[in-house]
């Protein structure tokens, strides 16, 4: 449903904003946040009676869509009985979102520490583990998001955390497997799996296996560039893991919870588990703050005489949980991870690479399950980026003139550096997926222009 366009309203929302709203990750006299009248489904429309395709899921949070009426009801209901009690009480919602994801994650993860969101599950998934370990330092990729708060941004690996690199201390950064981008001259998967580890295990012995606690890594990188590793490439982490004593963390963030077609991006790698796995943004769809980390028989072995040292006032917020609960029924019930699957394997993946074949601006397609990227370039035979790496202004002038025509074609897409990312919400229709790929055909005549 589209309300009745009300501009006046609009403009009043849009100005109180400029006014007293201060927004992340931005120049605050540079931006002009859209105002956003309401959204349902795949879909939100501003004042003015236009209404978007969401390509972005939110921030890829939305897994479930907006206001699915099931998990509005949930919110309702638990705001009525108990809105919130404080973490160190047992209360309903609140086991039973834990139950509900330890019975979906792999191996024994089956205790769950809740926290607000992604950024301070990392937080407390890196403390966890050089507790646990009595070791301090922790390897993160280049290509990587962990996060904004001040430890996780340390472990990023992406331009936002130039400016707060000075809380690095502790971290080490290594290449993890891009066969597109290959850092090791590799000329095929095989042989980008091979050499990425053995590229993480020389800096593990340079640095000194007894001084490393963790290994942190996105299962599929998401904000990243959405690069699924190499067959291998995750199982034999595990193993260097092992054979070291060094806690493997997987950041599930933004792949867990049926973004990739499965409950979480881990699952698609037989026989590989974390010693700890961080969650949020699709665990309740976003409807209220939640994250955690999914903790290791091993790992909570350590805290069971010995207390451990975090906790948040908010930890697993009432209302937050029974969202989760609703949400995690809601994809069981109606299917969503089954749709995300079919939809990525059937619709969105050939539509992709039909694209691919028609826009010489499409370097490479990569994804799986509502979680796609496409790499956009000046020239395929040399991988020239679209735009440089981490532009602004004028020099990245193709990726706004291509991010401005999709929303005229009533798309709102995903745009990180040289390319737009394909991640709707997890119940999208067959239809709805052929009405975005539309709009991105048209938009990418856009970045066709600038090919040379």
């Amino acid at each position: 449903m589209t309300p009745q366009p009300n501009p006046q309203l609009g403009a009043a929302v849009k100005a109180a904003d400029r006014a007293h709203v201060f927004h992340s990750w931005s120049a605050q006299e540079l931006i002009d946040p859209p105002a956003v009248a309401g959204a349902e489904g795949s879909y939100f429309w501003d004042y003015d009676g236009n209404r978007y395709l969401d390509f972005t899921s939110g921030l890829v949070f939305t897994n479930i869509g907006y206001q699915h009426p099931k998990v509005v009801a949930a919110i309702q209901a638990q705001a009525a009985t108990m809105t919130t009690f404080a973490p160190a009480f047992a209360v309903e919602a609140r086991s039973e979102a834990a139950r509900l994801i330890a019975e979906r994650t792999p191996g024994d993860l089956d205790k769950i520490f809740f926290t607000n969101a992604g950024a301070d599950a990392v937080e407390h998934a890196v403390r966890m583990a050089r507790l646990h370990t009595g070791r301090t330092k922790v390897l993160s990729a280049y290509r990587s998001y962990h996060g904004g708060t001040q430890q996780a941004i340390n472990l990023t690996g992406d331009p936002r955390r130039w400016a707060s690199d000075s809380g690095s201390a502790g971290v080490v950064r290594f290449w993890a497997p891009f066969l597109y981008r290959s850092r090791f001259y590799a000329e095929n998967e095989r042989q980008e799996c091979e050499r990425a580890l053995q590229h993480l295990e020389d800096t593990i012995v340079f640095e000194g296996p007894q001084t490393v606690a963790a290994i942190i890594l996105e299962t599929i990188p998401g904000t990243a560039g959405i690069m699924t590793p190499p067959p291998g490439y995750l199982a034999g982490v595990r193993e260097i893991c092992d054979r070291y004593g060094i806690v493997f963390i997987l950041d599930e963030v933004m792949a867990g919870f049926g973004r990739t077609g499965k409950w979480f991006a881990v699952d698609h790698f037989e026989g590989v588990v974390p010693d700890l796995m961080t969650f949020a943004k699709g665990v309740n769809s976003g409807y209220v703050p939640l994250g955690g980390v999914a903790i290791s028989g091993a790992v909570a072995e350590t805290f069971a005489r010995r207390p451990y040292p975090g906790g948040l006032t908010y930890s697993g917020h009432p209302l937050a949980c029974a969202a989760a609960v609703a949400t995690i029924n809601v994809m069981e019930d109606e299917g969503v991870v089954e749709n995300a699957a079919r939809l990525g394997a059937d619709v969105i993946g050939p539509g992709l690479a039909d694209l691919a074949e028609r826009h010489p601006s499409v370097g490479e397609v990569r994804g799986l399950g509502m979680f796609w990227a496409l790499e956009l370039v000046r020239n395929r035979e040399t991988r020239e980026p679209l735009v440089p790496y981490n532009a602004t202004g004028e020099a990245n002038a193709p990726m706004a003139a291509f991010g401005a025509a999709a929303k005229k074609h009533g798309l709102w897409p995903f745009i990180n550096m040289n390319r737009t990312h394909v991640v709707p919400p997890c119940t999208l229709t067959e239809a709805e997926a052929k009405e975005g790929l539309a709009a991105l055909d048209a938009a990418l005549t856009e970045a066709d222009a600038h090919v040379a």
